[in-house]
């Protein structure tokens, strides 16, 4: 087994910065793809995969293997410019997104190497990984499961089944996290169902909760790294993020929720992230 490669703060910084590079490259493709999501969740794939997971791309079937859950499935293009990133598939392969015949569709499916699961349908990812932490412990394997969340997901309530489920089994081997960055399809998450004091709600279901800045990567590593951080009790990380991360002409906006990016639109996008990165 490979565990992912503890990488300094700017070459995890580098990581996020190609991740959201191959999503604007696949969302101005014919099919497009949810891109708001992507960049906010960018930072956490990259402190995943590139410093906690304990996963090899040469084998991604290892039993010991951690287990990641995209819960928030939407976001695949993320997951799938991570996964090229760690070595799962060529990055090359990027560019056939959303074309007929490739796997790499609009939700991951299991065809994708280090896909564990397909999601997607919005609420179903914590018990997926309820299952897989269950499943470790029976097994005897300290292996432990990370499943990531969109926000706006938390209205599911299935989810909070899974929570209570994860509490009481004392399911400690199970690490959630919340993508917060404000946002779902129809506008705000908090004009569409309150739900702060979140680290609280978390809490009262029995969690142990840290809440963070989502666009520090480093920060993210360290403290999933940790986790377990409480024996007995399952973790969640909230993940305070901004939603088209990286984009100033879409962060923050619902708009950056789903794009099919133009010629011109695209090459923007590319002057705006070379920017950001101080590379022009």
């Amino acid at each position: 087994m490979t565990t992912a490669p503890a990488l300094e703060r700017d070459t995890l910084d580098s990581v996020a910065a190609r991740v959201r590079a191959h999503v604007v490259d696949m969302c101005a493709g014919p099919e497009g793809g949810h891109l708001g999501g992507a960049f906010s969740s960018a930072d956490v794939l990259a402190a995943l995969y590139f410093s906690v997971l304990n996963v090899d791309p040469h084998r991604p079937d290892d039993p010991d293997r951690d287990r990641f859950l995209l819960s928030k499935g939407h976001a695949a293009v993320g997951l799938y410019a991570t996964l090229a990133e760690r070595g799962f598939f060529p990055v090359a392969e990027l560019a056939g997104y959303g074309r007929p015949g490739s796997r790499l569709m609009g939700h991951p499916v299991r065809a994708v190497p280090g896909v564990e699961m397909p999601t997607g349908s919005l609420g179903h990812g914590l018990a997926l990984g309820c299952g897989f932490a269950l499943a470790a412990r029976y097994a005897g394997r300290a292996s432990r499961t990370f499943v990531l969340l969109g926000d706006g997901e938390l209205q599911e309530g299935s989810v909070w089944e899974a929570a209570i489920l994860a509490a009481s089994s004392r399911l400690d081997g199970l690490v959630a996290v919340v993508d917060r960055n404000g946002l779902q399809l129809t506008g705000s998450t908090d004009g569409i169902a309150p739900m702060e004091p979140l680290a609280d709600r978390w809490r009262g279901f029995g969690w142990a909760v840290r809440d963070v800045d989502g666009h520090d990567p480093a920060v993210l590593a360290d403290h999933l790294g940790a986790a377990p951080w409480e024996p007995g009790k399952p973790s969640v990380l909230i993940a305070r993020t901004v939603k088209g991360h990286g984009l100033p002409f879409l962060a923050g906006r619902s708009a950056s929720h789903y794009v099919t990016l133009s010629p011109r639109t695209h090459a923007r996008a590319v002057r705006a992230l070379r920017a950001t990165e101080g590379t022009e």
